[in-house]
């Protein structure tokens, strides 16, 4: 049995889509079982269950007969305290192998706030003695939905980035991977960074953004405060998360951002591409609808690919 906490998010859901395509059994955790119920598809073989992370009982009860664990949890103040208690439960439960979602620079001193958070948990599954692979992905794809309201409204993208390319992933691909990993025992125990087919400047984003719309979206260069006041004051994003996006900026200009073929390599094909993804998500920049409407969890079409990560 595979256990996937953050099952409503972005990429907890693209996971049990790719389970179910393969006929995989899993078991979905929630704070809210009747919500995640409602968005699952009625033929998917998820079981759900209701568990905190806040409270290891229900972590352990839920963990109970199953020998995998992915591990995925929103960003945030309290994410490395209820991760490090996801792996402690898991060790106590008798769970072989974790699954966790990480980060690109994964160090002690990273210049990362999130990074070094993730460091932390790293190193306590490092000490738990359980089999862990972990999963390093680049920029989401489906971040870029955080800001369409402002590109929409203003015709221009912000950023910090000047001339510097940055990685993009799906979280479909990010989802599709960890299935693979948690089906395929020969991939486990490994670290995968995970990126998109190629890096993009924010000026070449924004050229791809206009051809889409057949109208002009400009790109505004700021300076790092003025940049994260954009991001609290018109992207009404808390001071922690604009915080956040502000160092993986900073990050990319430090230290230059490649494509790495882990997708490819891993399932056989590309990796879903920027243009593609800004195709389908048109309408919320400010373009047509794509006519697409989004499937249910488990159903064989990705749900909601926009869905924010939620605890446990």
């Amino acid at each position: 049995m595979i256990v996937v906490m953050g099952a409503t998010g972005a990429t907890g859901s693209a996971l049990l889509h790719r389970l179910t395509e393969l006929g995989v059994p899993a078991r979905a955790l929630s704070r809210d079982p009747a919500r995640l119920r409602a968005r699952l598809d009625p033929a998917a073989p998820v079981e759900v269950r209701a568990a905190d992370a806040a409270d290891p009982a229900s972590l352990r009860a839920a963990f109970e007969g199953a020998e995998q664990l992915f591990l995925a949890m929103a960003n945030g103040p309290d994410q490395v305290e209820l991760e490090i208690r996801a792996v402690e439960a898991a060790a106590a439960s008798g769970i072989g192998h974790v699954v966790k979602l990480s980060a690109p620079a994964v160090e002690p001193h990273s210049p990362v706030a999130v990074s070094r958070g993730h460091h932390a948990v790293e190193e306590h599954l490092r000490a738990s003695g359980l089999t862990h692979t972990l999963l390093r992905p680049y920029a989401f794809l489906q971040k870029l939905l955080l800001l369409a309201p402002e590109i929409a409204a203003l015709g221009a993208l912000h950023g910090t980035l000047g001339d510097v390319a940055r990685n993009y992933v799906d979280c479909r691909d990010i989802g599709d991977v960890a299935a693979a990993v948690l089906t395929r025992p020969e991939l486990a125990g490994r670290t995968y960074p995970l990126t998109g087919d190629r890096a993009y400047r924010h000026p070449e984003l924004v050229e791809l953004l206009s051809g889409l719309l057949g109208r002009r979206i400009g790109y505004v260069d700021l300076p790092v405060e003025a940049f994260r006041r954009n991001l609290v004051e018109r992207a009404r994003m808390p001071g922690w998360l604009a915080d956040h996006v502000v160092e993986i900026q900073q990050l990319a200009a430090d230290r230059p951002e490649r494509p790495d073929d882990t997708v490819p390599r891993l399932l056989g094909r590309p990796a879903r591409s920027l243009e593609s993804f800004l195709r389908e998500h048109l309408e919320a920049f400010g373009g047509p609808a794509a006519g697409q409407a989004g499937g249910r969890i488990g159903a064989g079409a990705h749900g909601e690919p926009g869905a924010a990560p939620v605890r446990g």
